[in-house]
């Protein structure tokens, strides 16, 4: 019987873990790293210091035993604790350079934060910044990453969330298409998009119809699983975006986009562009550097949106709506 710590050989809980949640050597193996020989040892070690067995063995299989479930239910949290703090204490280790890993979607990359890159060395000379771009949500602390930018309703199991800004979904054209719809946009209003090409979401460009009080069937004529790519081929006059706000503001600045409506849609379910992160780098002075200069950068945007030339006609009684920056609240 087991009476005390010492017997305890602590090296070998890892192994015992990942054997607990893979019911699987050789997948133990793999996911620490190690042979399959030499998972084996470690847990015949830990079974004859304890006493006794963890897993009844079936054939090749292993099936985790009544006493191996007590073990694990203890083990895994204190594990996994180690595991967070290793991190954190990796993430706020003092180096030459302190680098901050980011994950975001590659719109918002290409489209915002890149084009602000340079202000941020200026201000911060000594924080790098690693981009990773996804279109999928990746599991910060196991995979490395200090913080996220995301869109959505800022509740994410585990992360802390900063709302950042709320952009509406415009309509926009090239300047060709802005010049050639002018006259009708001011005669016919929303119905004189109705026939136009059109590129996006047939949900979001239904919607924005009937918000116009226009009965029309969509069928755009291109969808992407990339706004950032919408937006280049709306450059380039293949047909008209219905765009977040913020994704436009350089191009609208630029005059390379056109807004051609005031009226501007919100989607409850994925407006916010949110910075996440795990609670215990709240406090991180480069995180809570990049936080401020998200917000400062994101009220220059704001003054440069409220700059932009007025839009090309006017499509019905809603009046127009730009991006609203949201008092700092912290979701959890």
């Amino acid at each position: 019987m087991l009476t005390s710590m010492a017997r305890l050989p602590l090296q070998t809980l890892p192994a015992f873990r990942a054997v607990a949640r893979t019911l699987n050597l050789r997948a133990a193996a793999d996911e620490l790293h190690l042979t399959h020989s030499a998972i084996s040892q470690q847990i015949k070690l830990l079974e004859e210091q304890i006493g006794f067995t963890l897993f009844d063995r079936r054939g090749r299989r292993v099936v985790l035993n009544a006493a191996g479930a007590a073990l694990l239910r203890a083990v895994e949290p204190a594990l996994d604790g180690l595991d967070d703090g290793l991190r954190a204490a990796a993430a706020t280790s003092c180096t030459a350079e302190t680098r901050l890993r980011i994950t975001l979607l590659s719109s918002f990359a290409q489209r915002w934060l890149l084009p602000r890159m340079a202000r941020w060395r200026e201000r911060h000379p000594q924080i790098g910044l690693e981009l990773h771009t996804s279109q999928h949500l990746v599991d910060l602390q196991r995979e490395g990453f200090h913080a996220a930018l995301r869109q959505g309703l800022g509740h994410w199991r585990g992360l802390d969330a900063v709302c950042l800004t709320d952009s509406p979904l415009i309509v926009i054209g090239s300047p060709q298409a802005a010049q050639r719809l002018r006259a009708a946009i001011a005669s016919r209003g929303a119905a004189a998009l109705a026939d136009e090409p059109l590129l996006g979401s047939t949900p979001m460009w239904q919607r924005w119809f009937e918000i116009n009080g226009v009965r029309t069937r969509v069928n755009p004529v291109a969808s992407f699983s990339d706004a950032g790519l919408m937006l280049q081929a709306t450059e380039q006059n293949l047909g008209l975006g219905l765009a977040r706000e913020i994704l436009a503001a350089d191009a609208l600045r630029e005059g390379r986009l056109v807004r051609l409506s005031p009226v501007a849609m919100r989607n409850e379910e994925a407006d916010a562009y949110w910075l996440a992160f795990p609670s215990n780098l709240a406090d991180w002075p480069p995180l809570q550097a990049l936080r401020a200069w998200l917000f400062d950068e994101l009220a220059i945007s704001q003054r440069e949106l409220e700059a932009a030339a007025q839009p090309a006609g006017t499509t019905g009684a809603a009046s127009a709506t730009s991006t609203r920056l949201r008092p700092a609240r912290l979701a959890r």
